[in-house]
């Protein structure tokens, strides 16, 4: 018999969270079989089924509509279909991008995504000299970070303390506190204030970086990013503890997120532009927050994906390198290398 781990108003939950504790908690099978039921519902519901109803008859592709002005954050957004949504985190969810390819035999996908391209950013922002020397080194940035909060050697690093170290780094982002990230790692909350003061302690150059946004939010009710792109963020004033605290994560995450932004936009245009002249049968297809995805003749693959990594790699002149990670298939999951 399972256990009620919280009710509705008139009966025992059943959602994802109640669903994912038992699962954790117990050897029955029924938690795990629900949830892989629903992953299996949404994707039939939201891409199997609607996607090819999408398909243009008059070209035999997906034309869907980028929106320039809608995300705060200033990251592109998509409509019919939903590009930017299609799904990464599962096995079956990756088999969507399968459904994707190229026009004909001859051509292929060449898909390009920043690695990191936001922990990178906060590093030449903050100035940060643990997390700009990780970088410089190429070291594995979560390792790395692992090591210095739990100050162990990086070839000691379980991996455990990876994964928890990884929490942090993009909690941080996004201004997470102990309860988040407590529900984030399945752990008590203390112990998640433990990792936030511990993380705060060796990389003070964040923590003086985000001290920093929030006061200039405070002082002109706005922020910008790396390019001089302003955001409003009004919450910052508001009397309301919630609201305000709202408002000080978004100052932090506007910056960084707004400045990646930023950065794929002007990647976007050099590398379409350099394709333009070396490759001119080369044809920017789509760009899904840090990737970009080229549809290219398959005898030019590997000379349009140095382009386009090239372009993005120098979109933007920062304290460490812009890391890019490019492959090519005749799907976008081959592409991807999954």
């Amino acid at each position: 018999k399972l256990r009620v781990v919280k009710k509705t108003k008139t009966a025992r939950s059943t959602d994802a969270e109640v669903l994912e504790t038992l699962a954790v908690e117990t050897a029955h099978p029924l938690p795990g079989l629900v949830l892989e039921y629903r992953e299996l519902v949404k994707l039939c519901g939201t891409y199997v089924e609607p996607l090819p109803q999408l398909v243009s008859p008059r070209t035999g592709r997906l034309h869907a509509s980028f929106h320039q002005t809608v995300a705060a954050t200033g990251r592109l957004s998509s409509s019919d279909p939903n590009i930017q949504n299609i799904p990464i985190r599962s096995s079956e969810g990756r088999e969507i991008r399968r459904a994707f390819v190229p026009g004909d035999s001859d051509h292929v996908l060449v898909a390009a995504d920043y690695s990191q391209v936001e922990l990178r950013i906060l590093a030449h922002m903050s100035g940060d000299e643990a997390l700009l020397r990780a970088f410089h080194e190429d070291q594995d940035i979560h390792a790395a970070v692992a090591a210095q909060v739990w100050n162990v050697p990086i070839a000691e690093v379980t991996k455990e303390q990876r994964s928890r170290a990884k929490a942090i780094n993009f909690g941080i982002i996004y201004g997470q506190g102990s309860f988040g990230l407590a529900r984030a790692l399945g752990i008590y909350q203390r112990e998640a204030g433990d990792f936030i003061a511990a993380y705060k302690k060796r990389y003070w150059g964040i923590v003086s970086f985000m001290d920093r946004c929030v006061k200039e939010a405070e002082e002109t009710g706005k922020v910008s990013t790396l390019l001089g792109r302003q955001r409003a963020i009004p919450e910052i004033h508001s009397e309301n503890r919630p609201r305000r605290a709202l408002g000080e994560r978004l100052a932090i995450n506007t910056v960084v997120q707004g400045t990646a932004a930023d950065l794929i936009k002007v990647a976007m245009v050099r590398a379409h532009r350099r394709l333009r002249k070396e490759v001119p049968s080369a044809e920017l297809l789509i760009q899904v927050h840090d990737e970009l995805v080229v549809e290219a003749e398959r005898a030019r693959a590997k000379e349009t994906a140095e382009i386009v990594r090239a372009e993005m790699s120098d979109a933007m002149k920062l304290q460490v390198p812009l890391k890019v990670d490019v492959g090519w298939g005749g799907d976008w999951l081959e592409a991807k290398g999954d």
